[in-house]
């Protein structure tokens, strides 16, 4: 048995415990698993998709794609955080399938995937997926990171990803072009990299 890491939580080390069961072939622990984690999967996929028709399948898919590799999972990570790295990328291939079947001329649906950047790069190991992706200690962060930004990316910023306004609506409201409007997204995204990643930095010093 793999020694799980000390700066797991203890409901990580629980979820392990669970694991190993499903590893072992207990489905019923694997059932335990999906009944705790469905909701917050659910939650995170259907912000992605914004349909709760697809984010119900998109969620069972997740979980039979995780339950197919369970026996390759290790506890490098939590089992949270690889749970919701399968349902992200889930819900990616799902969005990349359907914009190919869609031609738009403002392109929007095509850069959608700005929202899904965001996901992955929040998702720290060794935390609580629930608290990470969901919890209102998450969106308290989020908005600290943000603040750290130029002045010229903040508001566009936080209307993109936290009011979830169409590049239209942005580029009506701060009177900009919308190329503009696409352009400091971009730039904001690798500035939100960057200061997340010196974040973790810093914290893997003390």
């Amino acid at each position: 048995m793999e020694v799980v890491e000390d700066r797991f939580s203890e409901k990580a080390k629980s979820d392990y415990s669970l694991v190993l069961k499903a590893q072992g072939g207990d489905q019923k622990a694997f059932a335990r698993l999906l009944s705790m984690y469905k909701g917050a999967v659910f939650c995170m996929i259907n912000r992605m998709v914004k349909n709760h028709d697809d984010a119900e399948d998109l969620t069972m898919e997740s979980f039979g794609r995780a339950f197919n590799s369970i026996s390759y999972y290790r506890p490098t990570s939590t089992f949270g955080t690889w749970l919701f790295r399968i349902a992200s990328n889930s819900a990616i291939d799902f969005l990349r399938s359907n914009r190919q079947k869609t031609v738009s001329i403002d392109k929007e649906a095509e850069d959608e995937s700005d929202n899904l950047e965001m996901v992955p790069v929040l998702i720290e190991d060794g935390k609580d997926p629930e608290e990470n992706m969901i919890s209102s200690q998450q969106t308290s962060l989020m908005r600290s990171i943000v603040d750290q930004l130029p002045e010229d990316y903040k508001d566009i910023t936080r209307l993109r990803y936290f009011e979830e306004k169409s590049y239209m609506e942005i580029a009506d409201e701060l009177r900009l072009p919308i190329g503009t409007v696409k352009a400091r997204l971009f730039r904001s995204r690798e500035l939100l990299v960057a200061i997340i990643r010196d974040r973790k930095i810093e914290k893997e010093r003390i």
